[in-house]
Parts: C-alpha cells; sequence; structure tokens
C-alpha cells in the first residue's frame, strides 16, 4: 500500500488521539497518509483518488459517510468501532495497532456490501445509500399514504408514518426496529418496510436486488427523502421517488471469517441476555462448544 487515509469523527476527541496514534505508524509503511473528518467533504474529495485504504474512526454513522464518500473509487474501508453499537466496524480502538500490520500486508479479506440509489427527476442528482432510503413526513402527526410500485406493478398504497428500502447491511438499522427481517450483510437483496402501517395485516417484503421500487407520498404536511438517515430533502406532494441498487458497493475490511458475523450480531443484539440472567453458565457450552461470553 502506498496511500492511506484516516476519516475521524469530527467530535471525539479520542478519535482525534488515535488518529495520531495511527499517522506516527504508518510513516514508516506507507508514502502518502491523509487525514480528514467525517463532515469534511471537500478535503475527502481531493484526497480520495489514488487511496489504497481508508481507517474510519468512528460509529457507524462516520461509517456510512465514509462509504458514501469514495464512491465512485473501489477503496476498502477499516472500521474501528469508537461508538456504542458498531455493526459495521471490524475492530475496536485497542486492537487497531496489534492488527493494521495484518491490513497493510494483506493478510485480510474484503466483503462486498451493496449499496443504494435515489432519484426524483426534480433533483437533477442522483445519490448513494448503504443503510436505505426512507420517504416519511418532516414532522410527526397522523400517517401519510405512500403508493409503491414494484418493477412498474402497483403493489400497495401504505397509510403508514414512512416507508423503508433498506439495503442488507440497512435490515440492522432503521428497518430492524420497525419489524423488517435481518439479511446476511453481503446478500444483494432489499427490504421494503411500512413503518407503523394502520393495518395489521401489512407486512414487510423482501425483494430481489434487479427489483425496481417507486415511490409516491401523499401527505397534507410536507414528506422528505432521507438517505442514510443523514441527508434528507424535501418531497413534493405526488413526487415519484426512484429506489434500485446502486451500480457501486461498499468494501470493508474483515479480518473475521464471514460465519464469524452471527456471533457479531447476538453480541450487538445481545440475544444471550436470557440466559446469562439464569445464572448457570453451563448453558454456553453446547457439546463441548463454547458459544460468546
Amino acid at each position: 500500500m502506498k496511500k492511506v487515509g484516516i476519516f475521524v469523527h469530527s467530535r471525539w476527541a479520542a478519535a482525534r488521539r488515535l488518529a495520531d496514534e495511527v499517522t506516527s505508524f504508518l510513516l514508516n509503511h506507507v508514502d502518502t497518509i491523509w487525514a480528514a473528518t467525517d463532515w469534511d467533504d471537500a478535503a475527502t474529495a481531493k484526497d480520495i483518488p489514488g487511496t489504497d485504504l481508508l481507517i474510519c474512526l468512528g460509529g457507524d454513522g462516520t461509517m456510512l459517510r465514509a462509504a458514501r464518500s469514495v464512491i465512485p473509487h473501489p477503496i476498502p474501508v477499516l472500521g474501528v468501532n469508537m461508538g456504542r453499537l458498531g455493526f459495521l466496524a471490524e475492530l475496536r480502538p485497542n486492537e487497531l495497532m496489534e492488527r493494521l500490520p495484518e491490513v497493510l500486508d494483506g493478510r485480510c479479506r474484503v466483503e462486498e456490501r451493496t449499496m443504494l440509489q435515489v432519484q426524483v427527476p426534480s433533483w437533477g442528482v442522483t445519490y448513494h445509500a448503504l443503510n436505505d432510503i426512507v420517504v416519511g413526513r418532516e414532522s410527526v402527526g397522523r400517517p401519510m399514504y405512500v403508493d409503491v410500485w414494484v418493477d412498474g406493478l402497483r403493489l400497495a398504497i401504505y397509510h403508514c408514518d414512512a416507508v423503508i428500502v433498506a439495503s442488507a447491511t440497512g435490515s440492522t438499522a432503521y428497518s430492524l426496529s420497525a419489524g423488517g427481517p435481518i439479511l446476511h450483510p453481503e446478500s444483494r437483496d432489499m427490504v421494503l418496510t411500512p413503518v407503523a402501517p394502520h393495518l395489521a395485516t401489512v407486512r414487510p417484503l423482501v425483494l430481489p436486488p434487479q427489483t425496481a421500487i417507486d415511490l409516491m407520498a401523499s401527505s397534507d404536511k410536507e414528506a422528505i427523502v432521507s438517505v442514510d438517515g443523514q441527508m434528507d430533502r424535501p418531497l413534493g406532494n405526488g413526487e415519484r421517488v426512484s429506489v434500485c441498487r446502486s451500480p457501486y458497493v461498499a468494501r470493508f475490511v474483515r479480518l473475521s471469517g464471514p460465519s464469524q458475523y452471527y456471533e457479531m450480531l447476538a453480541e450487538r443484539l445481545d440475544w444471550l441476555r436470557v440466559l446469562r440472567a439464569s445464572g448457570h453458565p453451563e448453558l454456553f457450552d453446547l457439546n463441548g462448544i463454547s458459544t460468546p461470553k
């Protein structure tokens, strides 16, 4: 590797201190090092071309911004979780300096994550998202109507608070809290999840990768389109929102095996909490196989 970037959460002192430590280490290993905060779009755009690795120091929100910032360049991102849950990051801060030489030597794998793209004719620009695209109301209140088409055919008119189109990565984000299913992170499928639908018969749908989804909101209040929960744009009444799989993918550096995703998922969602509270540690050992503690 010749050029490495460091993407730092702008408001966390611990992330800035770790960035200084990483920079000192990299001085003897790569030719070029650059650093930017997660909100410094101009600096990031200038430095991204030619970068071989982007080290991301922050939480999941920082990882989302990093994944979008490298488009269209196929740059792998190494996430270091400085936040709370950390679904997207690979390492904890105390692991980074020990494991970084493995990454620089190529002793790792790169996991590709499907992204979404969204277009609204009046915008004249295409946005890309790693987690989700949400059509909803700008303010809380009464539900809105969202007309949904799948591959050009009308699917439903949802009476709900919002409609989420999520990637596999986003299936553990807002969609999960709205009752959507969890997809394997390397799945190319999408999840269509209504939020607080008026009818109990309405259920989330898993749609194949090539699906084209169109949404049209009808509301007496202004609607918005939210990209990864980080960028909101107003949506006119009756404007059509087109969502499909993006031609770009996010690339995450992994030092763990693919099956370890489930171990991480159980830990992050605390699925073993009931067993821990039972006071019977032997329940964690099934046929001699130790499960995460």
